[in-house]
């Protein structure tokens, strides 16, 4: 993440990653928040369950307060089009791109259900990828660029593919640690 006139002082610290495979989902995030060259705190929980029944995983990178703001947003969208986790999205982005006080928060989020996996962005972007796997924040390249060349790998699940990934990110990015939060669906 850059320093940004909204964050002046440089926070960083967050890889999300998640993959699909087989008809499995796994979402995993590391735990690193960093203020420039400081870890603040190893163990931030930035990979969540919400929507009835915990059926939509949710991962957050970006400002803390910011990204808690939108997956409130989320839940309530998400009520109002129950099942219905694309459209729900697509309301999001449109609130966000719009609203005076939405679109200065500062937070990406990967959101995911048995059927469908989206990034979402303040500039008002849904986006699926064209495989089934996407990364974000600071590691979020070094993940996704590990979890690409592991899909393949027969022996390996969505769960496995996306810790190994993490793993491979924590490695390179110093930004990224080894402490996971993995959800799965």
């Amino acid at each position: 993440m850059q320093n940004s006139s909204n964050d002046p002082i440089g926070w960083h610290g967050t890889t999300i990653l998640c993959v699909r495979r087989d008809g499995k989902v796994a979402m995993a995030g590391d735990g690193q928040v960093s203020l420039g060259q400081t870890i603040v705190k190893g163990n931030a929980r930035k990979v969540r369950r919400i929507g009835a029944g915990g059926a939509v995983l949710a991962g957050f990178a970006g400002a803390t307060a910011d990204a808690f703001t939108l997956l409130e947003r989320l839940e309530s969208k998400l009520e109002r089009f129950p099942n219905q986790l694309e459209r729900a999205c697509v309301d999001l982005a449109k609130d966000w791109r719009t609203d005076k006080y939405l679109r200065n928060l500062e937070a990406l989020m990967i959101v995911a259900d048995a059927e469908t996996l989206l990034v979402l962005t303040g500039n008002g972007d849904v986006l699926e990828p064209e495989d089934a796997v996407i990364g974000i924040g600071s590691g979020g390249a070094f993940a996704l660029s590990a979890a690409k060349a592991l899909i393949d790998l027969p022996d390996l699940d969505a769960e496995a593919i996306a810790r190994k990934a993490m793993g491979i990110a924590a490695d390179i990015c110093v930004y990224t640690n080894r402490n996971l939060t993995v959800e799965k669906l």
